[in-house]
């Protein structure tokens, strides 16, 4: 998008920070962040599923700080591909090293998950697989069938780049998932330093035009966090190439520092901030923004894809 048709679109009613507001000490955890919440509901059920099924969930192994929230809600984002990811990511708390043997059953253990929780709309992701020859391409698309055959649930997938896997993303849009999610994770600038070497920002572009070109009727997906370094014109431009490439759902969050061996957090950015970058980018052009410091890829997936399915 040429910079200034951008600048008519985030320079009406709404004002943007000359600069943004001051840091808080990333050592200290701001009182917007500090939750308070006590197991309720349907926790113990959603965790003693999951453990009964032998499955992973993205709300434990990437330390999600609305797990609790969400378990609660008899929701969780299943993980498949095992626990182990090929990608060393500085942000993610995912093990990294050997990987693990795939699991014939899984998507059908999944699928039971899904339908034994009454769920309506189903996340699944996975770790990142550079081992696999279609890198779990297949299992993902077989795991979409399970969840379909048993809930008839709308289904979201939160995939990884599949660089180096030709046809890979073809073979899972088979399936036809309803939404395909893939998460841009930071600005250009900052990918060597949070993505790590071997992944780069025009791969994430390429796949979501691609889910785009293959399923023309796909809701697209994608999620930054914040506070690790970007600006707010980097944030923009990066905003203006996801538009560029159809891309229909945008979610920001704050980056949380999940081990002490991740990335340190830059800044604490706070509510006030997240929502008026949110509303910049519905004035873009997203169909829907989820912006707030506690916002992650998959939570209220349900809610943003409620619309129904582009025409």
């Amino acid at each position: 998008m040429p910079g200034d048709e951008r600048t008519s679109l985030v320079s009406g009613a709404l004002p943007i920070l000359a600069d943004p507001v001051p840091a808080v000490p990333a050592r200290r955890l701001p009182p917007w962040l500090r939750q308070n919440l006590a197991p309720g509901g349907g926790h113990a059920e959603t965790a003693g599923l999951i453990a009964e099924l032998k499955l992973e969930t993205v709300c434990s192994s990437a330390k999600c700080p609305n797990r609790l929230e969400c378990w609660s809600q008899r929701t969780a984002t299943f993980m498949i591909l095992g626990n182990v990811c090929t990608r060393p990511c500085g942000f993610c708390s995912v093990p990294k090293g050997k990987t693990e043997d795939l699991e014939a059953d899984e998507p059908e253990r999944v699928a039971e998950a899904a339908r034994r929780l009454g769920l309506a709309h189903v996340v699944i992701t996975s770790v990142t697989r550079d081992d696999l020859p279609d890198g779990g391409a297949d299992h993902f698309r077989r795991t979409v069938d399970a969840v379909r055959a048993a809930t008839g649930a709308a289904v979201e997938v939160l995939v990884p780049d599949f660089i180096g896997k030709e046809g890979a993303l073809e073979r899972l849009m088979e399936a036809r998932p309803d939404v395909v999610n893939h998460n841009t994770e930071t600005v250009p600038r900052l990918y060597p330093r949070v993505r790590g070497r071997k992944s780069r920002y025009p791969w994430t572009l390429q796949l979501l035009e691609d889910a785009k070109r293959i399923m023309p009727e796909v809701r697209t997906k994608t999620g930054l966090m914040l506070g690790l370094g970007e600006t707010r014109d980097e944030l923009l431009d990066v905003f203006a190439d996801l538009l560029a490439r159809g891309v229909d759902f945008l979610t920001l969050g704050q980056y949380l520092q999940p081990t002490l061996d991740s990335l340190p957090v830059d800044r604490y950015v706070p509510p006030e901030e997240f929502a008026e970058l949110g509303a910049i980018a519905e004035r873009m052009g997203f169909r829907k923004v989820a912006s707030g410091p506690l916002v992650r890829s998959s939570y209220h997936a349900r809610d943003m894809a409620a619309d129904g399915r582009v025409s």
